[in-house]
């Protein structure tokens, strides 16, 4: 019996891994795929929309799933383009993104939210980072220029997928001056699989994509403006969507977002831009930083 069954398995994974055919990407080739990636195009300077919706979940032990929000989405992006003599060539983006917090059941943006734990009407920070650049060139070879850049890819015939998961843990900057709202590290995953067409992303002769598809899912602690504090619990995001280089092609919904609330996000950074990266976190401290002064000012003030 025994054996029967490591033979059932045998065979289970061994199906398993005919399902996909796994292509590796070497040195240019491999470069070049992981600019269209990211960038879409291999040509520098090109304005690329990546837009995504879907819907947010509270996970606390012990209690039923809630879904707290949907979200709607937008990252302006461009690329800029080195041929370095050690490390061959190279890329970097740069880019702007917006997520709008959405009513679960209108589906209508919040400004305000009733947290369902502790009844309390807190004020909505949507997502609004700007910048959100690589840190720096990604190379076709490592810092000494020996070793060549390789990407695995996984094509299941004329759809090519990539799947990389990325674990964050870091000081997080709300944690010694907001303990009200958050504690201890930032601490989340972030879980992205993109879908190209096959003979786009792997003939490094093309220069455009133009099918790319994503699914995007975040496994993270409270929102900070949510003022949950050290209440036990996980957000859970889960969402889709698609690039494109139309600008017409952006959801009518995204348009009047970009139109009324964040009109420098329909630009991206410029290509030589150096600032820090903004994220939800250093966002949020800028704006009781900010809110703070506010009140000082109006207590000096006498009002």
């Amino acid at each position: 019996m025994k054996n029967i069954f490591l033979l059932s398995l045998l065979i289970t994974i061994s199906s398993i891994d005919t399902n996909a055919q796994r292509v590796f990407l070497e040195g240019n080739d491999a470069i070049l795929a992981r600019q269209k990636m990211t960038c879409g195009c291999t040509e520098e300077g090109k304005t690329r929309y990546g837009m995504w919706e879907g819907r947010a979940y509270s996970r606390i032990p012990g209690e039923k799933d809630k879904h707290l929000f949907n979200v709607v989405g937008i990252n302006t992006r461009q690329c800029s383009v080195v041929q370095d003599e050690l490390r061959g060539r190279g890329f970097k983006s740069v880019s702007n993104e917006i997520m709008m917090y959405l009513d679960p059941k209108t589906n209508e943006i919040i400004d305000t939210w009733t947290n369902p734990w502790n009844g309390k009407d807190v004020n909505v920070l949507h997502v609004a980072n700007d910048p959100v650049n690589m840190r720096g060139y990604r190379y076709e070879k490592d810092k000494d220029g020996k070793n060549v850049r390789a990407l695995e890819l996984r094509k299941y015939g004329d759809l090519t997928f990539s799947s990389d998961e990325i674990p964050l843990f870091y000081d997080n900057p709300l944690g010694s001056d907001y303990q009200v709202y958050v504690g201890g590290a930032y601490h989340a995953m972030e879980i992205f699989n993109s879908i190209y067409k096959s003979d786009e992303i792997l003939d490094s002769k093309k220069k455009y994509l133009t099918h790319s598809n994503i699914a995007w899912t975040r496994i993270a602690q409270w929102l900070p403006w949510m003022e949950m504090g050290s209440k036990s619990g996980i957000m859970v995001f889960n969402a889709t969507g698609f690039s494109t280089f139309d600008e017409s092609e952006i959801w009518p919904r995204l348009k009047k977002v970009l139109n009324e609330r964040y009109p420098i996000y329909k630009t991206p950074p410029p290509l030589d831009d150096d600032r820090t990266n903004e994220t939800s976190w250093t966002v949020f401290k800028k704006h009781m930083e900010n809110k703070e002064k506010k009140t000082v000012r109006g207590e000096i003030s006498g009002h």
